[in-house]
């Protein structure tokens, strides 16, 4: 029996299949557009999501020989805060989505942060007010097209997380689609109360959301719902959560205290802090971890990094400086050390701890030494030292020192990364076998539902580590270091006005 994952990510879509110990037996990839239609709009196609998703399904089961039979159960893991809206009785998008780095929201966030401030409903949601999460995204739709609102309320206009889309389109779409989501994406709106685990009415009448648009809340793992379309008809979907909560559950961090880095186009450090909401008081986010079937949910405490390997992508896409990601290691090797410059990639402004929206990129310290070496191995160590800043927080918050981290996602292959990260960080960073372990996540949810495996102990026999980088900086090195990023982040402050 296999299980399979779509993993639905900001850059691209897979689809894997998992035999019964996590291992992947087959995987196809398919990258889709990134639309910037002006500064700090960030877009994408949902219908070219969908179709890469269909197209995905239908090679890999070709390519593995696999039948539709022998697979148990789907699960899905996404992008987590991109919104699309859909008209109902069409499937058709009524705007490109609008996904999570885009800032067009900011100034709906401070207009709702005037009364009570950027922390106005973190009691509730586990959130601030932020460009970030997708009800503000939801709002400005609604706000700039007439008619929009009055078919949202009719329940004639959709909204979802991509697992939602995907979802709807996967049982039916027009036809009968199952519109859910569940608590992890929920979580990540700022309209989902973090006890009741469902949408508050409070504040869906202040940001002007209808409740007939959202999608109804569900666990992280049970039978939602059978496919009825394509080489998977019959097959149950099982298992959903959000891209860094699959991430955590993939890297079986089920203890409390145990914590996961995820390298992708942005960063995000999960902390699990058990069946207690732990609200920050350092710039980090409460969000859910995981809820599987009527067991009680988990919470997690979350730093959330805007800009990481997007950043090897821009000096890839934008500069020419390198021709594959891969080449950014090489490059950053050909120098011992950054020459004093230090790159700080507010793009979308800065996420945690300092959420400011008003933040833009900057490198400095440049001199006439600098060359093109310094600034990769630069780009390279602005990844670490936010995870640094992050993990500081999350340290404050629980009063837990972590001990090591476990970490997953692209980057994790580039040696001169994680050697550096484990030096700035002063403990052990921990790479498992299976690197895809977002995909891993969504697929151990399904399976969990659906018997294959039979409690998440059963997991941990699964997981197994394939290399360690312990600190080899002297301590004295690692705090200058450090001290010149975090005056280097001062400068990227106030940019906007």
């Amino acid at each position: 029996m296999y299980i399979a994952a779509i993993d639905q990510g900001t850059t691209s879509t897979r689809f894997i299949l998992f035999d019964q110990q996590g291992k992947i037996v087959a995987v196809d990839q398919k990258e889709h557009q990134q639309i910037y239609p002006q500064p700090g709009w960030v877009e994408h196609d949902p219908l070219e999501i969908w179709q890469n998703t269909q197209e995905l399904i239908s090679s890999v089961l070709l390519k593995s020989g696999i039948r539709s039979s022998d697979v148990a159960a789907v699960g899905i893991t996404n992008q987590r805060e991109t919104a699309v809206l859909w008209e109902k009785s069409t499937g058709k998008p009524v705007h490109p989505a609008i996904v999570w780095q885009d800032t067009r929201t900011d100034k709906i966030c401070n207009a709702f942060s005037l009364d009570g401030g950027q922390d106005r409903f973190r009691s509730t949601t586990g959130l601030p007010l932020a460009t970030y999460f997708s009800g503000p995204k939801i709002k400005w739709i609604l706000d700039n097209f007439a008619g929009f609102r009055e078919q949202a309320q009719n329940g004639e206009i959709l909204f979802g997380t991509i697992d939602s889309w995907l979802i709807w389109n996967l049982t039916g779409g027009p036809e009968n689609g199952l519109h859910i989501t569940d608590v992890t994406n929920a979580s990540r709106t700022l309209c989902m109360n973090l006890e009741s685990l469902d949408w508050d009415a409070e504040i869906l009448k202040t940001m002007d959301i209808p409740r007939a648009m959202l999608p109804q809340i569900r666990s992280s793992s049970e039978i939602y719902g059978k496919i009825n379309l394509g080489q998977l008809a019959g097959v149950p979907i099982a298992g959903v959560l959000g891209d860094q909560q699959a991430a955590l559950f993939g890297q079986t961090c089920f203890d409390v205290g145990e914590a996961k880095n995820t390298y992708g186009t942005g960063c995000f450090m999960l902390l699990n802090t058990g069946t207690r909401a732990v609200q920050s008081q350092n710039g980090l986010l409460t969000t859910l971890g995981y809820k599987i079937g009527d067991s009680a949910a988990v919470y997690a405490l979350e730093g959330s990094i805007a800009i990481t390997g997007a950043l090897v992508q821009w000096l890839r896409d934008n500069f020419g400086l390198i021709q594959n990601s891969s080449d950014i290691e090489p490059l950053a090797k050909s120098v011992n050390d950054s020459g004093g410059i230090y790159f700080v990639p507010a793009f979308s402004g800065l996420y945690a701890p300092y959420w400011r929206s008003d933040a833009r990129g900057v490198i400095v310290g440049l001199t006439r030494y600098i060359n093109k070496g310094h600034l990769a191995r630069a780009v390279l160590e602005s990844t670490a030292y936010q995870t640094r800043e992050v993990l500081d927080a999350m340290n404050k918050d629980s009063g837990v020192d972590l001990k090591a981290l476990k970490v997953d996602g692209g980057m994790v292959f580039n040696n001169t990364l994680m050697q550096f990260q484990a030096d700035i960080l002063g403990v052990p960073v921990i790479r498992p076998t299976v690197s895809e372990t977002t995909a891993l996540g969504a697929a151990y949810a399904a399976g969990l539902a659906v018997g294959v495996w039979k409690k998440i102990d059963d997991l941990r026999a699964n997981w197994g580590r394939d290399a360690i980088w312990r600190p080899q900086m002297e301590m004295d090195e690692r705090k200058k270091l450090y001290a010149g990023w975090k005056k280097a982040v001062t400068r990227s402050f106030d940019w906007i006005e």
